[in-house]
């Protein structure tokens, strides 16, 4: 069964309108926990309390207002917000195509896959994917979801086109004012080398599949170790900060035990291609025995 598009409208791209639809593209691990009173079996619940009468109150009986100061605030109805914008609710317009790898990835929010809604306008909605994927471009556009205005940028990802919600400039918070004071370039050039050979010898190719979520795994067995009663043993420790007379030591043998576990990764990869090299040798050698008998023998 298909899933259900969380929203539709239109992507648009000069005078070419396709209509599509908004999809999930992540699901994000989560262990579901009630909430119960200490030493009881006593389920928390959480109401909608109306302040002054102390009664609950129902979800459609409730509207939104915003505080204007003072305590007064602005009562605004759901049909009001979608009537301000009725347009951009439905629409997702391409006004600028970036170079995707110019965008910091500090502005990118959640990931959405788009679909055609038609069978009709599909290869239109190729049409878009593919011009993307071969300009290595991202269509910068905004639209409203959930009365929420959203800035957006639409890549192609193989045979799907993905939207990212993304940050607006002013919803990125200045590191200088949120940390402070941040370390200057302080690094001797002995230690920034060292470091440098570091990230070297760890790096490697991307790989999604290589990471998994551990500690929801490790919530999952202390769930099922304590139902069955068994003793809960916490074996990891917090590491401890490297202070800076042991900075080059630990890089140094950081750096050493990086290298000599790529080197035990590449071992039985280079048996194998030395073990290539000898049959090419053998079969090259026996070529060449076999052309000169053949030349001794014509002469004969």
């Amino acid at each position: 069964m298909m899933a259900r598009a969380i929203w539709s409208g239109f992507i648009s791209f000069g005078l070419v309108s396709v209509p599509v639809g908004l999809y999930s593209a992540t699901e994000e691990h989560h262990l579901d926990f009630h909430q119960f009173q200490r030493g009881t079996s006593d389920r928390i619940r959480n109401k909608r309390v109306n302040e002054r009468t102390g009664r609950e109150v129902d979800y459609e009986k409730i509207v939104k207002g915003h505080d204007v100061g003072g305590g007064e605030y602005v009562i605004v109805e759901q049909e009001e917000l979608a009537d301000i914008a009725p347009g951009r609710s439905r629409s997702l317009e391409i006004t600028r195509f970036v170079d995707l790898d110019e965008i910091d990835p500090i502005h990118f929010q959640k990931s959405y896959y788009l679909a055609p809604s038609d069978a009709e306008n599909a290869s239109s909605y190729g049409l878009l994917r593919d011009a993307l994927a071969k300009t290595n471009r991202a269509g910068i556009a905004s639209f409203v979801m959930r009365s929420k205005e959203y800035l957006a940028a639409i890549r192609a990802d193989g045979k799907v086109i993905v939207l990212e919600t993304m940050f607006f400039a002013d919803e990125i918070r200045d590191p200088a004012k949120e940390i402070g004071d941040l370390p200057a370039k302080s690094s001797t050039g002995k230690q920034l080398k060292m470091a440098v050979d570091l990230v070297e010898a760890m790096s490697g190719n991307w790989r999604a599949s290589d990471y998994k979520d551990s500690y929801t795994e490790r919530v999952k067995k202390l769930v099922a170790d304590k139902r069955k009663g068994k003793e809960i043993v916490i074996s990891d420790e917090a590491p401890e900060a490297t202070t800076t007379t042991d900075l080059v030591t630990a890089l140094r043998a950081s750096v050493e035990a990086a290298k000599s576990r790529r080197a035990a990764g590449k071992k039985t990869p280079a048996k194998k291609s030395t073990a290539k090299k000898a049959a090419t040798k053998n079969t090259a050698a026996k070529k060449t025995t076999a052309k000169k008998t053949a030349a001794k023998k014509k002469a004969a």
